[in-house]
């Protein structure tokens, strides 16, 4: 080898490496989840909404997914736990005030919505929550320096005995803390989402979405269960969903048949006693008109009485 012209290779020419594995970029995927739809992967657009899991959507968009579960191809994926408009909630965002760069080679991402308390940008730089009573969106430390400078008031303390207005009591003995944005009352423990969350986060999310779930389907097959014992309750004491009874012959109320016939009874005495008063009123003359000379009774009316007598002696 060699003094022929030609080359000698060495072993990084005869042995190849392993290649190593394509790394995605963490900035790129941050902008994703960020900037645009996470079922359409279109711009972000208001209206938006996030589900349970915090991943921002268009609106639209997770309409059209509803609609037809097909129209995307990773839709399941993606939103699968979506299964109606009800496991979603509108979002209340704040635009960015700041002005657009106008420098093409800017590197920087503008964002388009801010946080209405400290006015940090939604990048993902920084995590934002949303509270899934009300929808506000807000940086995680700006709703935690706002929460922590409100500390609940004593129990009639500068209130006349009503609580502080930033901290109410909850269903679970707990404080309910009031949004800074539009008042509306949430707990922190269990009302408060983190928008596009870590790996971590994510499991922790969807385990409480899970367990949330399943204490509402409880709920509802209690509701259901007692209103079907109700309801054979009701049957068995004759009584129908309305709260009225039915007339059936283990009823104490009476049957139709013999209501009807009793409101009749009552209609012809109530008639006979006024035509008896306007009979003894009357003069003989006119009371002769509905009786015969001989004094006997006759069943035909004033408009028939003689009507046979007449033509029986007239043939």
């Amino acid at each position: 080898m060699g003094n022929d012209g030609g080359s000698i290779p060495d072993r990084r020419d005869l042995v190849r490496n392993k290649p190593k594995a394509e790394q995605a970029d963490k900035a790129n995927q941050t902008r994703a989840r960020w900037f645009f739809c996470a079922l359409s992967k279109r711009p972000l657009q208001e209206p938006i909404v996030s589900c349970d899991l915090g991943k921002l959507y268009n609106k639209d968009a997770l309409i059209e997914f509803l609609l037809d579960r097909s129209a995307f191809g990773d839709g399941e994926e993606i939103c699968g736990h979506v299964r109606s408009l009800k496991d979603v909630k509108t979002l209340s965002l704040t635009p960015n005030p700041a002005p657009k760069s106008d420098s093409p080679n800017s590197t920087v991402d503008r964002g388009l919505f801010v946080c209405p308390l400290n006015f940090k940008e939604m990048t993902g730089a920084a995590p934002f929550v949303y509270l899934s009573t009300c929808g506000c969106v807000f940086s995680q430390a700006g709703l935690k320096a706002v929460s922590s400078s409100t500390p609940p008031l004593e129990k009639g303390k500068d209130n006349g005995g009503v609580e502080g207005e930033g901290h109410l009591p909850s269903s679970d003995g707990g404080q309910l803390d009031v949004c800074p944005q539009c008042a509306t009352k949430y707990d922190r423990a269990g009302d408060v989402r983190i928008l596009n969350p870590g790996a971590e986060e994510d499991e922790r999310m969807r385990d409480a979405m899970e367990k949330r779930r399943a204490v509402v389907a409880a709920v509802a097959s209690v509701k259901g269960k007692g209103k079907k014992r109700k309801a054979v309750m009701d049957g068995a004491s004759g009584e129908q969903p309305g709260g009225k009874k039915r007339h059936g012959s283990g009823s104490a109320s009476p049957a139709p048949s013999s209501v009807t016939a009793g409101t009749s009874r009552a209609v012809a005495s109530s008639l006979a006693m006024e035509e008896a008063k306007r009979k003894a009123h009357m003069s003989e003359a006119v009371k002769s008109l509905y009786r015969p000379k001989d004094g006997k009774a006759r069943k035909e009316t004033f408009m028939t009485m003689g009507t046979f007598t007449r033509v029986s002696q007239s043939v």
